[in-house]
């Protein structure tokens, strides 16, 4: 049962009859209702009147939320005609389908930067040289963070325990050399004291980051290399450098998984081995010829993001340009002998739109 659509008819029903009463309500029992309601819920809860509208803005209904709290998906598309990039967020309609919806408070950027969510908030490292951005995705608020005290190129980064680790190439190394910097994201600061300039790993570019097991996993798409913070130094990887994994690669209860088109792969960190997750056959086919694959974590499942449409008009009549971009959740499951199955929950296409590319796709906690 939707709860989140009974309470919404509930108050437009009081908010229509007894304006008055709705009125007289203290904000606190005001926010203890909402906070029950579904965040997808909230747009349109605004639209109820200027009150609910005031009240879905105000910090102290995310206060209230603390208990409440779910995750939910954001993408950041490329314009391929008027090369912006924009955020959506993804909403749940009355009939159950899901569709992105454009967040209108974030504005068109060019940026090219590593993304990546913590909490509430979405990190954004790049946009220009060093430029370092928070998105708080309560408020779709932006705030310019401290700029990085490396100069970086290919910038990867991932976060362990509340802190982003940062691995690029370092751009004033004379040595040809990698760097690494964190950024604290509870006090808000980059570390002094992490500061590595000269990472002799060579300076071939790094394509994909993730952090597993309290470790920080690199590859450059011929080799993986494992960094272990307490321990302060980095590895080679032979077995994760079995296989080619990158930019697609998210964890899930410390397994990494990399879906390479044909089939969902997934890396064991414990025992070190790399298998095949079984039960997709029906689902892969749909993911086969997509123009980008994107997939992260959500609540213990993989959640994925995949856009189909680029290729030629029938006839010979140029390049087709709409894009159908597709979501879907797949909860997994561990069986004896250790193999993983996984199980398609839901599989929506989210939106049609022309000329449109996913970058970078995200859960976040809100």
């Amino acid at each position: 049962m939707n709860y989140g659509i009974i309470v919404i008819f509930i108050l437009k029903e009081i908010e229509s009859q007894a304006p008055d009463l709705v009125t007289s309500l203290p904000d606190g029992v005001m926010f203890d209702i909402l906070a029950r309601v579904p965040r997808y819920e909230y747009p349109t809860l605004s639209l109820v009147s200027k009150q609910f509208r005031s009240l879905v803005a105000s910090p102290g209904l995310y206060i209230r939320r603390s208990g409440f709290t779910e995750h939910c998906f954001y993408v950041l598309l490329y314009n391929y005609k008027s090369h912006d990039y924009r955020w959506y967020s993804l909403r749940r309609k009355a009939n159950g389908k899901r569709r992105f919806v454009l967040v209108d408070s974030l504005p068109a950027k060019k940026l090219d930067a590593s993304i990546l969510s913590v909490g509430s908030s979405i990190y954004v490292l790049g946009g220009g040289r060093d430029g370092f951005l928070r998105i708080d995705c309560r408020f779709h608020t932006v705030e310019h963070l401290p700029n990085m005290p490396l100069h970086m190129s290919h910038k990867i980064a991932d976060v362990i325990d509340g802190r982003i680790y940062v691995i690029g190439n370092n751009y004033d190394s004379m040595k040809k050399k990698k760097a690494m910097v964190v950024f604290n994201t509870e006090a808000q600061m980059w570390e002094p004291g992490m500061i590595r300039p000269d990472i002799d790993l060579g300076y071939q570019t790094w394509s994909s980051c993730v952090a597993m097991a309290e470790k920080m996993y690199t590859t450059d798409n011929s080799k993986s290399f494992v960094y272990k913070p307490k321990e302060g130094k980095w590895e080679t990887e032979e077995m994760l450098s079995s296989k080619t994994w990158g930019s697609n690669a998210c964890v899930v209860d410390d397994v990494l998984y990399y879906f390479d088109k044909l089939d969902l792969r997934a890396y064991d960190s414990k025992h070190r081995c790399w298998g095949v997750v079984k039960g997709l056959e029906n689902y892969l086919p749909m993911t086969i010829r997509s123009d980008w694959i994107g997939t992260a974590n959500y609540c213990g499942k993989l959640a994925l993001c995949f856009s189909k449409g680029w290729g030629p008009y029938p006839k010979g009549r140029g390049w087709c340009r709409t894009m159908k971009i597709w979501c879907a959740e797949i909860s997994l499951e561990r069986r004896q002998g250790g193999q993983i199955w996984g199980k398609v929950e839901w599989c929506d296409q989210v939106l049609v739109a022309d000329n449109l590319f996913v970058k970078k796709f995200v859960t976040v906690l809100v």
